[in-house]
C-alpha cells in the first residue's frame, strides 16, 4: 500500500503578522498625506470665493476708478460655501487690494490670501495646510 502525502495548503501566523505590519506602516505613511489632501481641496472653495471677490472689486473699479473695503458695495454672495463663508477686504485703494478669507468647521486654521495690484496681477497665497 502507498501512502499519499497530505499537503497543508494556507499561510502560517508570521506570513499573516510581517502582512499585517506593512499593511500598518503603509497606512501611518498615506493617511497624513491624505488629510493634507483633503486641507488643500478645501482651500480651493476659498480661493474660489476670492476670485468672486476680484471679479466684484474689478467691477466696483470699472465704475469708481478705485478699489473698495466695503463688502456690502461688492455684493459677493457667500452662501454656497461650506467651508469659507466670510471673507475681508483689509486694504484697498487706486492701485490694487488685499482680500482674505478663513476656514470654518473642518477647515479651521486655513487662510486664504489674495494680494492684487494693477501691475502684477492677483497672487493667492495660503497658510495652514
Amino acid at each position: 500500500m502507498q501512502r499519499k502525502k497530505i499537503l497543508k495548503k494556507g499561510f502560517t501566523l508570521v506570513e499573516l503578522m510581517v502582512v499585517v505590519i506593512i499593511v500598518g506602516i503603509l497606512a501611518s505613511v498615506a493617511v497624513p498625506i491624505y488629510r493634507a489632501n483633503i486641507k488643500k481641496a478645501m482651500a480651493s472653495e476659498g480661493a474660489a470665493l476670492l476670485g468672486s471677490v476680484l471679479t466684484a472689486q474689478r467691477i466696483y473699479y470699472a465704475e469708481h476708478n478705485v478699489y473698495t473695503t466695503n463688502k456690502t458695495v461688492l455684493g459677493v454672495d457667500t452662501a454656497g460655501n461650506k467651508y469659507f463663508t466670510d471673507y475681508t477686504v483689509s486694504s484697498a485703494d487706486a492701485n490694487g487690494f488685499t482680500a482674505s478669507t478663513t476656514g470654518t468647521g473642518t477647515a479651521a486654521g486655513v487662510t486664504v490670501t489674495m494680494t492684487y495690484t494693477n501691475a502684477a496681477g492677483a497672487t493667492i497665497s495660503y497658510s495652514g495646510l
